[in-house]
Protein backbone atom coordinates (compact mmCIF):
# COMPACT_ATOMS: atom_id res chain seq x y z
CA UNK A 1 0.00 0.00 0.00
CA UNK A 2 1.28 3.81 -0.98
CA UNK A 3 1.89 5.80 1.91
CA UNK A 4 1.65 9.37 1.20
CA UNK A 5 4.86 11.67 1.82
CA UNK A 6 4.48 13.89 4.88
CA UNK A 7 6.45 17.08 4.28
CA UNK A 8 7.60 19.37 7.61
CA UNK A 9 8.19 22.77 7.15
CA UNK A 10 10.91 23.90 9.26
CA UNK A 11 10.73 27.80 10.03
CA UNK A 12 13.17 28.17 12.76
CA UNK A 13 16.71 28.54 11.64
CA UNK A 14 18.90 25.47 13.00
CA UNK A 15 21.25 28.15 13.38
CA UNK A 16 18.88 30.15 16.41
CA UNK A 17 19.97 28.70 19.04
CA UNK A 18 23.99 29.31 18.19
CA UNK A 19 22.73 32.68 16.98
CA UNK A 20 21.17 33.88 20.46
CA UNK A 21 24.24 32.27 22.33
CA UNK A 22 26.63 34.59 20.40
CA UNK A 23 24.38 37.84 20.71
CA UNK A 24 25.00 37.17 24.45
CA UNK A 25 28.41 36.32 23.99
CA UNK A 26 28.93 39.54 22.40
CA UNK A 27 27.11 41.72 25.45
CA UNK A 28 29.37 40.04 27.90
CA UNK A 29 32.45 40.66 25.81
CA UNK A 30 31.00 44.11 25.90
CA UNK A 31 30.61 44.95 29.55
CA UNK A 32 33.70 43.60 30.19
CA UNK A 33 35.25 45.65 27.61
CA UNK A 34 36.99 42.65 25.36
CA UNK A 35 37.21 42.81 21.79
CA UNK A 36 37.03 39.17 20.22
CA UNK A 37 38.32 39.41 16.62
CA UNK A 38 37.43 36.02 14.67
CA UNK A 39 40.22 35.55 11.80
CA UNK A 40 39.67 32.55 9.00
CA UNK A 41 41.04 31.67 6.24
CA UNK A 42 41.84 28.50 4.06
CA UNK A 43 45.06 25.99 5.69
CA UNK A 44 48.36 27.86 4.88
CA UNK A 45 47.33 31.41 4.32
CA UNK A 46 49.31 33.15 6.74
CA UNK A 47 47.23 33.47 9.64
CA UNK A 48 49.86 32.77 12.54
CA UNK A 49 52.18 34.56 10.49
CA UNK A 50 50.24 37.35 10.27
CA UNK A 51 49.02 37.28 13.78
CA UNK A 52 52.23 37.27 14.80
CA UNK A 53 53.43 39.96 13.01
CA UNK A 54 50.28 41.73 14.11
CA UNK A 55 50.62 40.98 18.23
CA UNK A 56 53.66 42.35 18.17
CA UNK A 57 52.98 45.44 16.68
CA UNK A 58 50.06 45.87 19.66
CA UNK A 59 51.05 44.38 22.70
CA UNK A 60 53.24 46.96 23.92
CA UNK A 61 49.57 49.36 23.53
CA UNK A 62 46.64 46.29 24.10
CA UNK A 63 46.12 43.55 26.49
CA UNK A 64 45.92 40.59 24.55
CA UNK A 65 45.45 36.82 24.30
CA UNK A 66 45.11 34.39 21.42
CA UNK A 67 42.81 31.11 21.17
CA UNK A 68 43.89 28.86 18.44
CA UNK A 69 41.43 26.51 17.19
CA UNK A 70 42.26 23.24 14.94
CA UNK A 71 40.97 19.48 14.76
CA UNK A 72 44.40 18.12 16.51
CA UNK A 73 48.19 19.58 17.96
CA UNK A 74 48.73 22.85 19.83
CA UNK A 75 51.38 23.90 17.22
CA UNK A 76 50.20 27.15 16.14
CA UNK A 77 49.29 27.97 20.06
CA UNK A 78 52.83 27.02 20.81
CA UNK A 79 54.10 29.22 17.88
CA UNK A 80 52.32 32.47 18.86
CA UNK A 81 53.12 32.12 22.83
CA UNK A 82 56.97 31.75 21.52
CA UNK A 83 57.15 34.55 19.27
CA UNK A 84 54.98 36.76 20.67
CA UNK A 85 54.83 36.57 24.39
CA UNK A 86 50.73 36.94 24.79
CA UNK A 87 48.99 34.41 26.65
CA UNK A 88 47.63 31.53 24.02
CA UNK A 89 45.27 28.57 24.19
CA UNK A 90 44.61 25.91 22.01
CA UNK A 91 41.25 24.74 21.77
CA UNK A 92 40.73 21.13 20.16
CA UNK A 93 37.42 21.01 17.72
CA UNK A 94 37.00 17.25 18.23
CA UNK A 95 37.11 16.70 14.68
CA UNK A 96 34.65 19.66 14.17
CA UNK A 97 35.38 21.97 10.96
CA UNK A 98 34.50 25.20 12.67
CA UNK A 99 33.65 26.47 16.15
CA UNK A 100 30.29 27.95 17.45
CA UNK A 101 29.62 30.49 20.00
CA UNK A 102 29.25 27.74 22.70
CA UNK A 103 32.71 26.25 22.01
CA UNK A 104 34.05 30.05 21.73
CA UNK A 105 32.57 30.99 25.64
CA UNK A 106 34.13 27.85 26.60
CA UNK A 107 37.65 28.72 25.15
CA UNK A 108 37.11 32.07 27.11
CA UNK A 109 36.55 30.73 30.03
CA UNK A 110 39.92 29.16 29.93
CA UNK A 111 41.90 32.23 29.84
CA UNK A 112 43.88 34.01 32.39
CA UNK A 113 41.92 37.17 33.62
CA UNK A 114 39.61 37.84 30.74
CA UNK A 115 38.46 40.65 32.71
CA UNK A 116 41.47 42.20 32.06
CA UNK A 117 42.07 42.01 28.40
CA UNK A 118 41.17 44.53 25.69
CA UNK A 119 41.72 42.14 22.74
CA UNK A 120 41.48 37.86 22.51
CA UNK A 121 42.06 36.77 18.95
CA UNK A 122 40.33 33.74 17.81
CA UNK A 123 42.00 32.20 14.72
CA UNK A 124 39.12 29.92 13.59
CA UNK A 125 39.98 26.13 12.09
CA UNK A 126 41.72 26.68 8.38
CA UNK A 127 38.27 26.24 5.88
CA UNK A 128 36.68 28.64 3.65
CA UNK A 129 33.36 26.83 3.90
CA UNK A 130 32.25 25.84 7.72
CA UNK A 131 33.63 28.87 9.64
CA UNK A 132 31.59 31.09 7.70
CA UNK A 133 28.18 29.76 8.72
CA UNK A 134 28.92 29.72 12.35
CA UNK A 135 28.66 33.24 14.62
CA UNK A 136 31.05 32.64 17.57
CA UNK A 137 30.16 35.58 19.08
CA UNK A 138 32.87 37.83 17.57
CA UNK A 139 33.16 41.36 17.04
CA UNK A 140 34.33 41.54 13.64
CA UNK A 141 35.45 38.57 11.50
CA UNK A 142 38.63 39.06 9.64
CA UNK A 143 39.38 36.80 6.85
CA UNK A 144 42.92 35.96 5.14
CA UNK A 145 43.14 35.64 1.60
CA UNK A 146 46.86 34.82 0.30
CA UNK A 147 48.05 35.77 -3.43
CA UNK A 148 48.92 31.90 -4.28
CA UNK A 149 45.05 30.74 -3.68
CA UNK A 150 43.62 33.07 -7.31
CA UNK A 151 41.62 36.57 -7.05
CA UNK A 152 38.17 33.90 -7.45
CA UNK A 153 38.27 33.43 -4.44
CA UNK A 154 35.55 35.46 -3.53
CA UNK A 155 33.16 34.07 -5.90
CA UNK A 156 33.88 30.86 -5.41
CA UNK A 157 33.02 30.88 -1.46
CA UNK A 158 30.92 33.65 -1.58
CA UNK A 159 29.68 33.12 2.20
CA UNK A 160 33.27 33.55 3.62
CA UNK A 161 33.61 36.99 1.86
CA UNK A 162 29.59 38.25 2.97
CA UNK A 163 29.93 37.35 6.83
CA UNK A 164 33.58 39.23 6.74
CA UNK A 165 34.17 43.07 7.64
CA UNK A 166 38.13 42.92 7.16
CA UNK A 167 39.60 41.24 4.02
CA UNK A 168 43.65 40.99 4.36
CA UNK A 169 45.36 39.83 1.16
CA UNK A 170 48.49 38.47 2.11
CA UNK A 171 51.85 37.55 0.72
CA UNK A 172 51.56 40.28 -1.83
CA UNK A 173 55.52 39.96 -1.84
CA UNK A 174 54.99 36.86 -4.34
CA UNK A 175 52.25 38.78 -6.77
CA UNK A 176 55.10 38.83 -9.82
CA UNK A 177 55.12 34.79 -9.67
CA UNK A 178 51.72 34.68 -9.85
CA UNK A 179 48.56 34.98 -12.00
CA UNK A 180 46.74 37.40 -9.42
CA UNK A 181 44.93 41.10 -10.26
CA UNK A 182 44.60 43.12 -6.87
CA UNK A 183 41.91 45.48 -8.80
CA UNK A 184 40.46 41.81 -9.61
CA UNK A 185 40.18 40.97 -6.34
CA UNK A 186 38.63 43.78 -5.16
CA UNK A 187 36.06 44.50 -7.27
CA UNK A 188 35.19 40.55 -6.48
CA UNK A 189 35.51 40.80 -2.85
CA UNK A 190 33.15 44.22 -3.26
CA UNK A 191 30.79 42.04 -4.94
CA UNK A 192 30.20 39.76 -1.99
CA UNK A 193 30.20 42.52 -0.07
CA UNK A 194 30.22 46.32 -0.51
CA UNK A 195 31.27 47.18 3.42
CA UNK A 196 33.82 44.90 3.48
CA UNK A 197 37.58 46.77 4.14
CA UNK A 198 40.90 45.37 2.49
CA UNK A 199 44.48 45.96 3.80
CA UNK A 200 47.16 44.45 1.67
CA UNK A 201 50.02 42.71 3.56
CA UNK A 202 53.27 40.56 3.54
CA UNK A 203 53.30 38.98 6.68
CA UNK A 204 56.86 37.57 5.90
CA UNK A 205 58.46 40.66 6.36
CA UNK A 206 56.05 42.97 7.88
CA UNK A 207 54.52 45.30 4.99
CA UNK A 208 51.15 46.54 5.95
CA UNK A 209 51.08 45.36 9.22
CA UNK A 210 51.12 48.73 10.38
CA UNK A 211 48.16 49.68 8.59
CA UNK A 212 46.22 46.48 9.75
CA UNK A 213 47.69 47.05 13.48
CA UNK A 214 46.07 50.66 13.23
CA UNK A 215 42.73 49.48 12.16
CA UNK A 216 42.26 46.72 14.93
CA UNK A 217 43.54 49.22 17.78
CA UNK A 218 40.60 51.87 16.45
CA UNK A 219 38.28 49.04 16.49
CA UNK A 220 39.49 47.85 19.84
CA UNK A 221 38.93 51.34 21.56
CA UNK A 222 36.13 52.32 19.72
CA UNK A 223 34.19 49.22 21.21
CA UNK A 224 35.67 50.06 24.81
CA UNK A 225 34.27 53.62 24.58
Amino acid sequence: MKQDVRIIEIKKSVFAANEKTADDLRKELKDKGVFLLNVMSSPGSGKTTTLTQLINVLKDKIKIAVMEADIDSDVDAKTIAEKTGVQSIQLHTGGMCHLDAEMTSQGLNGLDNLDDLDLVILENVGNLVCPAEFDTGAVTSMTILSVPEGDDKPLKYPLMYQVCDLVVINKIDVLPYFTFDMNKVKENIKMRNPKADIIPVCALNGQGIDVLADYILKMVRNWKE
